[in-house]
C-alpha cells in the first residue's frame, strides 16, 4: 500500500467518553463505595433504607 507523506494528527473531541475521564470516574466510584461500606460498619446499620 502507498503510505501518505504526511499523517494528519487527530484532535480529541471536547465532549464524550475518553479513557482518562472514564478511569477518573471509576476511581471516584470505588472510593465512594468503600466510604459507604465503612460508614455502614461504623453506624451499625444500613444508610439507605427502603
Amino acid at each position: 500500500m502507498i503510505e501518505p507523506p504526511i499523517i494528519p494528527k487527530r484532535k480529541l473531541p471536547r465532549y464524550g467518553f475518553h479513557n482518562h475521564t472514564e478511569k477518573l470516574n471509576g476511581r471516584w466510584a470505588m472510593i465512594g463505595f468503600i466510604a459507604l461500606i465503612l460508614l455502614e460498619l461504623k453506624l451499625g446499620h444500613a444508610v439507605t433504607v427502603w
